[in-house]
C-alpha cells in the first residue's frame, strides 16, 4: 500500500467521518468525536464526501467509489458479498455466510464483519442476527438504528 495518506472528514447527521486515502482508493471510514486536521486532499476523498452527503439526503443508494481493501482475502470475499445488499434491506450473518459461499461460517463472518474498515460504504449496518435482532455495530448500536431508519424512510417516501 502507498505510504501518501489522504483525510478529509464529512459531519454527517451521526457526527464526524474521518475519510482515509491513499492513491489507489477510499481506504477507511472513522467515526469521529471531532473534526480533525485534514492531511492533503485527493479526488477519492471529494467524490465520497458529495456521495455520502447524497446518501444522507436520501438521494443515492448505491455508492460509485473506488476503494481498497486492505482486509484478508477471507474478509475481502465477506465484504465483496456484504456491497451485494441492497439499500434498506437486511442480511442475516448466517445468509451472508451462504451468499459468500461459506453458509456453516456464520460466527467468522460476523468476525470479517466487525474488522470492515468502510462502514456506510460497505453496508455492515445492514447485518442482523438470524433470530432478527441487532447485533453489535462498530460506530454503536444507535448509529445502526438510526442507518437502517434512515434507509426505511427513504424507501417509504
Amino acid at each position: 500500500m502507498p505510504k501518501q495518506i489522504y483525510r478529509a472528514y464529512y459531519h454527517s447527521p451521526l457526527g464526524w467521518l474521518e475519510l482515509v486515502a491513499t492513491s489507489q482508493g477510499l481506504i477507511a471510514i472513522n467515526y469521529k468525536n471531532k473534526k480533525g486536521s485534514v492531511v492533503a486532499t485527493h479526488p477519492f476523498l471529494t467524490r465520497a464526501q458529495k456521495q455520502l452527503a447524497e446518501y444522507f439526503q436520501g438521494h443515492r443508494f448505491v455508492f460509485d467509489l473506488l476503494v481498497y481493501l486492505s482486509g484478508t482475502p477471507w474478509q475481502n470475499k465477506v465484504y465483496l458479498n456484504l456491497a451485494r445488499v441492497p439499500y434498506g434491506r437486511v442480511i442475516s450473518y448466517q445468509d451472508l455466510a451462504i451468499l459468500a459461499g461459506v453458509g456453516k461460517a456464520a460466527r467468522a463472518v460476523g468476525q470479517a464483519v466487525n474488522k470492515n474498515k468502510l462502514p456506510i460504504i460497505i453496508p455492515c449496518h445492514r447485518v442482523i442476527g438470524s433470530d432478527g435482532k441487532l447485533i453489535g455495530y462498530a460506530g454503536g448500536l444507535a448509529k445502526k438504528i438510526w442507518l437502517l431508519r434512515h434507509e426505511a424512510g427513504v424507501l417509504t417516501k
